[in-house]
């Protein structure tokens, strides 16, 4: 019964991530038509996709590490969750309705529509993308044991499997003949109205059930404040405030004090340059994950992202700039609808593997998993790429969801346990280091004139962490080195939180995104066939199974 409980808590707490797949898969579908019909040419259409990842990119690693450091009575990852979930929401709002907020200003017109809808699509993709690290974030910290810490994720990545299949099959159905159409609009009011609908649910039940700990608690009691006067005075108002009015006082006071805006501006001010340092230089294990996440990712992406025209194209051989109606293009149009099933068929495979991955590397390991996931991704993509039959493609495709549920679950489940024993996988050692007239400095090699001269003072810095330990010289004294530096290195690089870990990770998957709409068409345009898309999404998984095999999945691939 308490198994029971715990998956149906589990269901709920990741609901979120449900509802941000659902929105971010249904309306990124949704807007290049959307984008087209608003007189954006396709190869601009392409880069305005490319806004979300591109920011992603830039301030994942801040919104990690400040949730990290965040001391708010709400929790370190939930004000992040409300913050971005809130840019979604907007987004949601502004997109379907561009031309009517342009048109009601009285200097709008086409153009403004657009930038109003690049701002939605930005704002969308941007938010829903990074708002998946504080969401992993807050089940690493509520699921401390690798155990549990594996079901997590693995619910997790079962809750982004399923936003896909509904994310995917909501802008198929037909909305203008429903009944929601003569209230809301057309099409896309009707969709995106139902998008918030559920988005707002999944938001409500997830932070109802998520029970995150305080990591700041209450604003001290005393008496020499208004804010201090004793339980007494709040419970009665105080100065003729009364006492609803004087509870939201004290929650904005502490929203301003410990708020999520104000956590990531702080760090953004005071922290950026070490952040950006841990986030370049990261642990040895971490490095060879994410060399093989990013491969994994980028496999998997451009099959992802290029294989409903591949189908239309190379299979159907259709020609998607015809004039609409001509058999060339009901062709293509064919193909669309075919290679879409065949996502639909990934996502659904994704879900079942979701649910039995927990399962798989009890049984047989990380290890296994991890590799024979991206063999079977490998094997398919070349057989597509051999292949000319429809249902053996659209087969191979729905195989391709093994490695996708991986990727959103092993990857995380890792970067758990090597937090959980940070004194094994992630060792700070100390390297020497040196103080040059009043600056600190790294040196390999130190002549006898300099350290005879005074000149040298020894220093350690430990390499991982950034933080400065100087060495008792010979007389039992030390040099204290230059204070506001290290003072700032030890308060903000101490400890290196799971959340900017999660945040590495995460950017990969949007990496993957960016790299092949910027080279993709180009190899295309040399090769002069679509199955270039397929052909290089199956050697990217070559690569990908090679640095695979090089991640420390357990102590023992230490010593190797």
């Amino acid at each position: 019964m308490n198994g029971w409980r715990s998956q149906w808590h589990l269901l709920l707490l990741n609901s979120l991530t449900c509802g941000l797949e659902i929105c971010v898969a249904a309306g990124i579908t949704y807007v290049p038509p959307l984008l087209l019909e608003a007189g954006v040419e396709e190869r601009y259409m392409t880069m305005v996709l490319g806004i979300g990842p591109v920011l992603g990119l830039l301030f994942i690693p801040l919104i990690g590490s400040a949730s990290d450091r965040c001391h708010s009575s709400y929790g370190r990852r939930r004000p992040f969750i409300w913050l971005l979930s809130l840019g979604v929401l907007v987004a949601l709002l502004i997109i379907p309705h561009a031309d009517v907020l342009a048109a009601r200003l009285a200097w709008g017109g086409r153009t403004l529509q657009v930038g109003f809808l690049i701002l939605g699509v930005g704002l969308l993709d941007f938010c829903g993308q990074v708002c998946f690290t504080p969401l992993e974030a807050l089940l690493s910290d509520l699921y401390r044991e690798e155990e549990d810490c594996s079901q997590a994720f693995a619910m997790f990545s079962f809750m982004v499997s399923v936003g896909g299949c509904i994310g995917y099959l909501l802008p198929a159905v037909d909305w203008s003949h429903s009944i929601l159409s003569d209230y809301l609009g057309g099409q896309a009011e009707c969709l995106f109205s139902l998008l918030i609908l559920i988005f707002i649910s999944s938001v409500l039940i997830t932070m109802k059930v998520s029970e995150e700990p305080s990591s700041a608690g209450s604003i001290p009691v005393g008496s020499g404040s208004l804010l201090d006067s004793g339980s007494g005075a709040m419970e009665a108002g105080q100065c003729g405030v009364p006492r609803p009015c004087w509870y939201l006082l004290k929650c904005k006071l502490r929203l301003l004090k410990s708020g999520p805006l104000v956590c990531l501006l702080r760090t953004c001010w005071t922290m950026t340059p070490a952040i950006y340092r841990s986030y370049c230089h990261v642990p040895k294990v971490m490095r060879r994950l994410c060399v093989a996440q990013l491969c994994s990712w980028m496999a998997v992406m451009s099959f992802m992202l290029f294989f409903t025209d591949f189908v239309g194209e190379g299979l159907y051989q259709g020609v998607p700039s015809a004039s609409p109606g001509s058999l060339s293009r009901q062709q293509y149009d064919e193909g669309i609808r075919m290679g879409s099933l065949g996502l639909f068929l990934q996502c659904a495979t994704s879900t079942f593997f979701s649910l039995v991955m927990s399962r798989l590397v009890r049984h047989f390991g990380s290890r296994w998993v991890y590799l024979s996931s991206m063999v079977s991704f490998t094997v398919s993509a070349l057989v597509i790429c051999l292949s000319k039959s429809v249902v053996l493609v659209t087969a191979m495709a729905a195989l391709t969801g093994y490695a996708y549920a991986m990727l959103q679950t092993l990857p995380y489940t890792l970067t758990c346990h090597y937090h959980k024993e940070k004194e094994i996988y992630m060792p700070k050692r100390k390297t020497k280091g040196l103080l040059k007239n009043g600056v600190a400095t790294k040196q390999d090699y130190i002549s006898p004139a300099e350290e005879e001269a005074g000149l040298i003072h020894h220093v350690f810095f430990r390499q991982d962490s950034y933080d400065f330990y100087p060495n008792n010289n010979q007389n039992g004294s030390s040099h204290i080195p230059v204070a506001g530096e290290l003072e700032a290195a030890d308060a903000g690089c101490d400890k290196r939180g799971v959340g900017l870990d999660f945040a590495i990770l995460d950017s990969t998957f949007l990496l993957s995104q960016v790299f092949p709409t910027l080279f993709m068409g180009m190899i295309v345009q040399f090769a002069q066939s679509v199955t270039a898309y397929i052909a290089c999404a199956a050697i990217f998984g070559v690569v990908a199974i090679y640095t695979a095999s090089h991640i420390v999945f357990d102590q023992k691939d230490l010593k190797s």
